[in-house]
């Protein structure tokens, strides 16, 4: 299994699919599938039980689906563009995220 670029609470582009152009924050990363769910992106629409003990009405509920993390490019904090991760080493020996635009730090 490769390493991930993308972290909970980046902000992404999608690439590919019903939803190509959007913009969210990654809300959860799966890496074991490969997949990240984005806010905002890939809607689905599930039939529900309702539940009065958990306080859930029945119905069709609309709710994020995950996307493949192939279909999504990383937003540069600082510059602001999508761009693709690269890999840096500082000083104190601490790996970080780099901007592949405006080689920029992409970690807090």
């Amino acid at each position: 299994m490769a390493s991930l670029f993308v972290k909970k609470e980046d902000k992404v582009l999608v690439l590919a699919g019903k939803d190509r152009g959007k913009t969210g924050r990654v809300l959860r990363v799966m890496p074991d599938k490969g997949r990240a769910l984005v806010e905002g992106v890939a809607y689905v629409k599930r039939a529900t039980r309702p539940n009065p003990q958990k306080n859930i009405k029945g119905g069709l509920v609309e709710r994020e689906s995950s996307v493949h993390i192939s279909n999504l490019k990383l937003i540069c904090s600082e510059c602001g563009a999508p761009t693709r991760v690269g890999h840096s080493v500082l000083e104190d020996g601490k790996k970080v995220r780099v901007c592949k635009k405006c080689k920029g730090i992409l970690d807090k």
